[in-house]
C-alpha cells in the first residue's frame, strides 16, 4: 500500500504523462504535492520505483514510465488546471472527516507509514530515516496531514504511557502547543520525544518519568518536526 503522498506524486506524474507524453520535472512534482526541497520528490520517486510503479529511464532527462496503473485508477482523475496544483479526488484509507480531507468509506482501512527508524525517548540520539521500512496503521487512527511512525527507545516517558520498544505514530508539524509530546530535533543532529514546554523564547523538553530531569535550550536551538498521534504497542 502507497502512502499518501506517494499516491499523490504516482496519480500526478500518471496524469502528467497522458495529457502531455512527458514526465513532470522536479519542480512541477515538488509544487503539485507539496513539498518544500527536492529531495523529498527524489525518496518519493526511489519508493515508487522500489515498489515497482515507476521506471526511470536512463540517459533521457525527465523520462519516467509508469509500470502499474495508480491504484485510484478507477476513480475519476481531476483534470490539471494551469495555475491550479493538483488534487487527487480520492485518498484510500487515510482521514477522519473535517475541511479539506476525506472520509474513507471503511474505517478499518490501513496506511502504510513510513518508518525512519528508532527515537530515544531518555537521552536523544541521532535521527535515522530509513526509507525502506513501512509499517501498517488503521486509518482512523490518522487525522489530516502528513505522517510518519518511530520506534520508541528508552523509558522516560512511560508516565505518559510511551513504553520502550512501542512505535510512535507521529504528525508531521513545525509547531505544537505547551504540553504536546513532540519530536524534537536538538541542535540539528538529535531527535527524541518528549513533551514541550515554553517559556519566552526558551523550549523545556520535559520527561515523563522522575528518574529524568527536563532539559532546557535557548532560542533556535530545538525545532518541532512533529506531534505524537498514537502509539502502537505488540504484546
Amino acid at each position: 500500500m502507497l502512502t499518501r503522498k506517494q499516491m499523490e506524486l504516482l496519480l500526478f506524474i500518471d496524469s502528467y504523462l497522458n495529457s502531455r507524453g512527458i514526465a513532470p520535472s522536479f519542480e512541477e512534482m515538488k509544487e503539485a504535492v507539496n513539498l518544500k526541497s527536492k529531495s523529498g520528490i527524489h525518496r518519493l520517486v526511489k519508493a515508487l520505483e522500489e515498489r515497482g510503479f515507476l521506471r526511470r529511464l536512463p540517459h533521457r532527462a525527465r523520462a519516467l514510465e509508469v509500470l502499474r496503473p495508480p491504484p485510484s485508477r478507477t476513480v475519476d482523475r481531476p483534470e490539471r488546471q494551469p495555475g491550479r496544483r493538483f488534487r487527487p479526488s480520492v485518498i484510500k484509507g487515510d482521514f477522519r472527516s473535517g475541511p479539506g480531507t476525506e472520509r474513507p468509506s471503511d474505517d478499518r482501512a490501513s496506511v502504510a507509514l513510513p518508518l525512519y527508524g528508532r527515537i530515544a525517548a531518555g537521552t536523544p540520539i541521532e535521527a535515522l530515516r530509513d526509507e525502506t521500512n513501512h509499517i501498517d496503521v488503521p486509518g482512523d487512527m490518522l487525522g489530516a496531514g502528513e505522517h510518519y511512525a518511530l520506534e520508541v527507545d528508552g523509558d522516560s516517558m512511560v508516565d505518559a504511557g510511551i513504553l520502550d520498544g512501542d512505535t510512535a505514530v507521529i504528525e508531521r508539524c513545525e509547531t505544537a502547543e505547551n504540553g504536546t509530546v513532540v519530536v524534537a530535533l536538538v541542535d540539528d543532529s538529535e531527535v527524541t520525544l518528549k513533551r514541550l514546554r515554553r517559556k519566552g523564547e526558551s523550549i523545556a523538553l520535559e520527561p515523563a518519568n522522575v528518574r529524568y530531569e527536563t532539559r532546557i535550550f535557548g532560542p533556535g536551538r530545538v525545532k518541532v518536526q512533529g506531534r505524537l498521534r498514537a502509539i502502537l504497542r505488540r504484546y
